[in-house]
């Protein structure tokens, strides 16, 4: 457990935060206790919300933040499931973007060089 100061309303006080498991932090304040999740918590709870529902809606998203290598892909493209749609370069190392589901690729929202974020949507198969 670590105390630290914290600026609350133009006053200061004096909190305990200790880091629990699951990667929240709980904060002790004055006899009271918060479980409270970070910025950074809530943004990945997000974007892993946007990946599952990309899955069922055929939205393919950026598993990891990189730029945008190559697109094999067109609009109007018959793909499969599993079908290369892109390359991601991250951390010097090309990642194979797939399809998600079978069908034809509706749109591409991203061209080669883009600068993409983890979460971020990349190609739409209808």
């Amino acid at each position: 457990m670590e105390e630290i100061k914290v600026n609350i309303d133009g006053e200061e006080h004096s909190v305990q935060v200790e880091e629990l498991e699951d990667g929240k932090l709980r904060v002790m304040l004055e006899g009271s206790v918060f479980d409270i999740e970070t910025k950074q918590d809530i943004k990945e709870e997000i974007i892993e919300e946007k990946s599952k529902k990309g899955e069922e809606e055929g939205v393919v998203v950026a598993p990891l933040p990189g730029t945008v290598a190559s697109i094999s892909k067109k609009v109007g493209d018959k793909v499969k499931k599993g079908t290369s749609i892109l390359k991601l370069v991250a951390m010097k190392m090309e990642n194979d973007i797939k399809s998600n589901k079978d069908g034809v690729i509706k749109e591409i929202k991203i061209k080669k060089n883009d600068t993409v974020n983890k979460g971020d949507i990349l190609v739409i198969v209808d």
